[in-house]
């Protein structure tokens, strides 16, 4: 059953409903470090206003989720090469054993 929670960023309230416990708590962490990326925005660009800076926020987000996507593609890869090297390995060694 969905728990009903509320997350605070940028000084607004939003009602949200959380699947799991889990979910809950990514969200929570979440909330908070766009609260932290916020706050240093805040500090960096005091001029700007808060739509640029949570574009910003939403922009480092979305790289960083890119990049470790990209990470994760290559690390398949390498896993699946590693698979077909020791099935041959494995099948050479029966071939022979034999």
């Amino acid at each position: 059953m969905d728990q009903s929670i509320t997350i605070k960023i940028a000084g607004n309230e939003y009602p949200l409903k959380a699947a799991t416990p889990q979910i809950e708590q990514m969200m929570r962490i979440a909330a908070e470090t766009i609260g932290k990326k916020l706050s240093a925005y805040d500090a960096k660009y005091p001029n700007k206003s808060l739509a640029d800076k949570l574009s910003f926020v939403a922009l480092n987000e979305t790289v960083g989720r890119l990049s470790l996507q990209k990470k994760l593609e290559h690390a398949e890869e390498e896993a699946r090469k590693l698979q077909e090297q020791m099935e041959a390995y494995l099948n050479t060694i029966e071939k022979n054993g034999r």
